[in-house]
């Protein structure tokens, strides 16, 4: 007889095999662990293969076999989640409440816009708003505390997310008009910022610990949000990557100077939409992100981003 595992048996399998023991699993599972045991080897039973090795081991390890068949469970049972989630969507009515995270990459005008709109049509809708930085966004829907987040890529392949692109920003190198490197007024050097003070901002999440992004300083400042170190690179203590949309009028002003490093990569920095396989989103949350797909799929690129500010300090030195 050909073998017919359970999609409880694959959740087990899963759950075993991504915590790495048998008692983490029954915790994730709230099971006992003999049930995780024995569901293990019914498995072990229809499939006629060993999953796991046990023998002389604290903990089990995956064998040959299991290795090979994990990735085929991950598909059945996101298979199977996104079947739920497409039944949830078609007979599920307005939300009550809609949570959201986003980006600080996310352009701060956009925000306001689509949410004075979102706020004119879904009147009866509540909505709990968290805007942050790096991990922050993906963290927050990886653990259900917002349904919808707008945010970068995943740090790492995830099948219980699901993500879409909706548009993209990018990142500038910029210091305060009066800093050392602003006043060199040429194409900079790795060495040019080697002994500059670099502020970079801390993950929070813990997400991306470990990983540094286009850290070029020896000595750097480190905080907790992008908004501390917008504010101190406007005051001159250091020099740093923001996001494009939050500098545009201190650019526009003279105020900041972006820095021409070639070392510092400002490729397009994608922004996705994202969710819980299992949680689809009711009509609220699907007009939003389709309102801010429409926004900043328009956002422009990094090359007419400097022609906009250029023309526009321009046109203010002409004035004066």
């Amino acid at each position: 007889m050909d073998a017919n595992p359970t999609l409880d048996q694959l959740q087990v399998f899963l759950a075993v095999a991504e915590t790495g023991s048998f008692s983490a699993a029954a915790r994730r599972l709230s099971r006992a662990q003999s049930v995780i045991s024995y569901t293990i080897g019914n498995l072990e039973s229809q499939l006629e293969v060993p999953l796991f090795e046990r023998a002389g081991l604290r903990q089990p390890r995956l064998t040959e076999a299991g290795r090979a068949m994990l990735p085929d469970a991950r598909r059945i049972v996101a298979d199977l989640q996104v079947m739920r989630s497409r039944a949830k969507s078609m007979k599920q009515g307005l939300e009550p409440e809609l949570s959201l995270a986003i980006s600080v990459m996310v352009p701060a005008d956009a925000v306001v816009e689509e949410l004075r709109e979102f706020g004119k049509r879904f009147p009866t809708v509540a909505l709990s708003l968290n805007v942050g930085e790096l991990g922050m966004v993906m963290d927050m829907v990886s653990t259900g505390r917002a349904g919808i987040g707008l945010g970068g890529a995943l740090p790492k392949p995830d099948d219980t997310i699901h993500a879409e692109k909706i548009g993209h920003s990018f990142m500038l190198p910029v210091a305060a008009a009066d800093h050392p490197l602003a006043r060199l007024e040429r194409p900079l050097t790795l060495a040019d910022v080697r002994e500059e003070t670099q502020l970079v901002v801390t993950d929070a999440s813990g997400l991306t610990k470990g990983r540094d992004f286009n850290v070029l300083s020896f000595k750097t400042w480190r905080v907790s949000d992008i908004a501390t170190k917008h504010q101190l690179i406007r005051g001159g203590l250091g020099w740093g990557g923001l996001p494009a949309p939050l500098v545009r009028e201190d650019l526009q002003s003279g105020r900041l100077v972006a820095l021409r490093l070639e070392a510092y990569e400002q490729g397009e920095y994608p922004l996705y939409a994202l969710r819980k396989v299992s949680s689809p989103t009711g009509p609220a949350g699907s007009w939003l992100v389709e309102a801010f797909r429409r926004r900043l799929s328009s956002c422009p690129s990094a090359d007419e981003f400097a022609v906009t500010i250029e023309a526009h300090r321009s046109w203010i030195d002409a004035a004066e």
